[in-house]
């Protein structure tokens, strides 16, 4: 190498001035540019890795000053290159450091190296270099728009090292700290994706609130695949980006449909909601691919009925009750069809003939009725087919002694009057019980409108009396000649 020396400085100044010219007027010759950075990787390969980098370094402020991206983003990923092959993970992570925090650093840059960068990640030798990596490269990225889905990407991978650490909780609070949903480039999938695995994250951790909400940004209406609205590479976005392409692990938008409403049935388990969890079945049953594959379709219609069956009477149930009775599949299931028309007629059946009928299909369904909430569930079923026998009742007598309920439902008498107490209570029907005489009396609840139109029709009849009796007595007044009012 030349001494530095006063005279070196002068003419490497003007050579300096000279390039920059030369940029400036657009004239880069990148073929000699490739070749001095080719020149300079195999400066790195012989042991020169200090030369190559000093070398390197001068290209990309060279180019850098000149606002030429091109020949800037070659300088910065012959860089990045050169210290992954030597395999100097410390070097690498201080000089991407250098790179993004250079002078006038292009953004194109930036976003180039960054990536590259991100390539390398899964060649990391060990799990403590890896993260050393990634942080590096948030670090780099934070604050700054043009690369926020590389970070995304790169908070996810973070995330998911914690949780295959079994740290959980780390995970799911590293993951919440993005929100993809103001992201304009970044695909609808990808994003979609992104949610659901922060709310699969709350979930584990038992977070229900904050998986609730999180589970609201994604609308069930992006899952309806439109012919030829695909998002693609490329493609103009509503706020006018340009839309990326998906990460490669991104699932298709029917297997995160899928994904997105096992999610929600976690959730909805959880509080016991079994007509939402009825609904996310359906709409898993009406995924195209569950449809064509009857040993997909058959598990997940099954489970339909018996939320269907497990939810309290209300106008939603019983119009998801007579849907899923009409469902032409339901004939491959003869038992199942069976159990639906059990509650539709307006028939009494009693528990238990009712559960040594169907104990095979509860004890087969252990994803309903095991584990730790089955027994719950067993309950719950027992006392929808009381209800049911009780709205029954109730359709074909106005007045029932306590006892003769008792007989009909197959209980005591006291659980007989409780359990049509808690249904006053809950408005599924109306009753008054005399219990010194020991008789129930059913009478249908109006309604407010109804009740209104009872008074004004008993008014009217009511001026309509008045009205007659006063013209009578008129009449009578003339025939007998006698004055209204005088004693």
């Amino acid at each position: 190498m030349d001494d530095f020396t006063a005279a070196n400085i002068a003419v490497s100044d003007e050579k300096r001035e000279e390039e920059l010219e030369k940029v400036k007027r657009g004239k880069v010759d990148y073929s000699k540019l490739e070749a001095e950075v080719e020149e300079a990787k195999s400066n790195a390969l012989e042991g020169n890795l200090t030369e190559c980098l000093e070398t390197l370094l001068s290209l990309e402020k060279q180019h850098r000053l000149g606002e030429d991206i091109t020949a800037t983003k070659i300088c910065c990923n012959a860089i990045i290159e050169t210290l992954y092959l030597a395999k100097e993970w410390k070097l690498l992570n201080e000089h991407i450091l250098l790179l993004a925090k250079r002078r006038s650093q292009l953004k194109q840059a930036i976003q180039s190296f960054v990536r590259q960068s991100m390539a390398y990640i899964p060649q990391t030798p060990d799990k403590g270099t890896r993260i050393e990596l990634i942080r590096t490269l948030q670090t780099v990225t934070e604050g700054k728009i043009f690369v926020e889905i590389e970070r995304a990407r790169l908070t996810k991978q973070l995330a998911k090292l914690k949780e295959e650490e079994g740290k959980v909780d780390e995970a799911a609070e590293i993951l919440q700290e993005v929100a993809v949903e103001t992201f304009g480039a970044m695909a609808k999938t990808e994003k979609i994706f992104y949610i659901l695995e922060q709310v699969r994250l709350c979930l584990d951790r038992k977070d229900y609130i904050r998986a609730h909400i999180l589970a609201k940004k994604v609308s069930p209406r992006a899952f309806a695949e439109k012919p030829g609205k695909e998002q693609k590479e490329g493609e103009v976005g509503i706020d006018g980006t340009n839309i990326q392409a998906a990460d490669t692990d991104t699932p298709s938008l029917q297997d995160l449909k899928l994904m997105y409403y096992n999610l929600l049935i976690r959730y909805h388990e959880h509080h016991n909601s079994y007509i939402d969890i009825c609904r996310c079945y359906r709409s898993i049953y009406e995924i195209p691919s569950i449809q064509e594959d009857a040993d997909k379709w058959a598990p997940v219609l099954k489970r339909i009925c018996w939320y269907v069956v497990l939810a309290p009477a209300d106008s939603d149930q019983v119009t998801l009750l007579n849907t899923t009775a009409a469902d032409k599949k339901l004939g491959e299931l003869p038992e199942y069809k069976e159990l639906l028309q059990t509650l539709i007629v307006k028939e009494v059946a009693w528990w238990t003939s009712f559960e040594e009928r169907y104990k095979g299909e509860l004890d087969a369904e252990a994803s309903v009725f095991g584990g730790e909430p089955g027994k719950k569930r067993r309950d719950d079923l027992r006392l929808r087919v009381i209800e049911h026998n009780i709205l029954v009742i109730s359709t074909y007598y106005s007045r029932i002694t306590v006892a003769r309920l008792a007989q009909l439902l197959d209980l005591p008498s006291a659980e007989a009057e409780k359990h049509l107490s808690d249904m006053v209570v809950a408005k599924a029907l109306s009753a008054r019980i005399d219990r010194p005489a020991g008789v129930i009396r059913f009478a249908r609840r109006k309604a407010p409108a109804e009740l209104l139109n009872g008074w004004a029709r008993s008014i009217g009849r009511l001026l309509e009396i008045v009205e007659k009796s006063t013209q009578n007595i008129q009449k009578e007044s003339m025939i007998h000649k006698v004055a209204i009012g005088v004693a």
